[in-house]
């Protein structure tokens, strides 16, 4: 299936502690110096932030004119590179999407990136026999198996269903592909006690006709590949 390089170096740290939405505190390795470092995904992440975890961190480049230099791109927990950088599932499912590898959507082609719908922008517009709007989001916590999302309150994740939602209602064909990143999950459910709202708009979108679909990504040298369909539950668990 697709993959996506993931370009430069990355240098090893450990995590000390969060200091606010999209910022955490990192030692790292290569001189033992604690830095600022952007956390490119607003989710609690609360079973891989630990106090002493490995984490992967990506130079941001001269081009980023900020304080932090350094992005969080990964999380190593049991023994697996878990990536936290929410925008990764965004960009391997595009190339997916551009090189024809996701048999879901054979006969469409990606047409436009972040097109905007009512309050919101959606992540893909796919041309086909009718137009299709696909989000993707991703997720990184799995408990005994299961991929929950989202592991924070998301009022901007609901707003995307019911934009989708609309949508489909319009004629669209309307899409939510969960990017799993990591390959312990053997089918994905909504967060229902962390984000009961969203779990309810998630199943009120599917039962109006947009599709739910889960996808595992496992990064591996320097490279993320798509190794698979994930189950999407939406029963709840028991």
């Amino acid at each position: 299936m697709a993959r996506l390089k993931i370009e430069g170096e990355m240098v090893r740290g450990r995590f000390l502690s969060r200091t606010s939405r999209f910022s955490v505190i990192a030692e790292v390795a290569d001189g033992g110096e604690a830095h600022s470092c952007h956390l490119p995904n607003p989710g609690r992440l609360r079973e891989l932030l630990v106090p002493g975890a490995e984490l992967l961190l990506r130079p941001a480049g001269d081009r980023h004119r900020r304080k932090t230099k350094l992005d969080v791109f990964a999380a190593v927990a049991d023994g697996e590179t878990i990536v936290v950088d929410s925008r990764v599932a965004n960009q391997i499912l595009r190339g997916a999407l551009s090189s024809g590898e996701l048999p879901e959507f054979a006969g469409w082609k990606l047409e436009r990136s972040e097109p905007a719908r009512g309050r919101s922008r959606l992540d893909f517009l796919l041309a086909g026999e009718r137009p299709c709007l696909l989000e993707a989001k991703c997720c990184t916590l799995v408990r005994d198996g299961i991929a929950l999302f989202p592991d924070a309150p998301t009022e901007r994740g609901r707003r995307h269903l019911q934009e989708l939602a609309g949508a489909h209602r319009e004629g669209y064909r309307a899409a939510i592909v969960f990017v799993v990143m990591r390959g312990d999950a053997s089918a994905l459910m909504p967060n229902d006690d962390t984000d009961p709202a969203f779990g309810a708009a998630l199943r009120e979108a599917v039962a109006g006709g947009v599709e739910a679909m889960a996808l595992a990504a496992r990064y591996r040298d320097g490279w993320i590949e798509l190794s698979g369909k994930v189950a999407v539950d939406l029963s709840g668990l028991k």
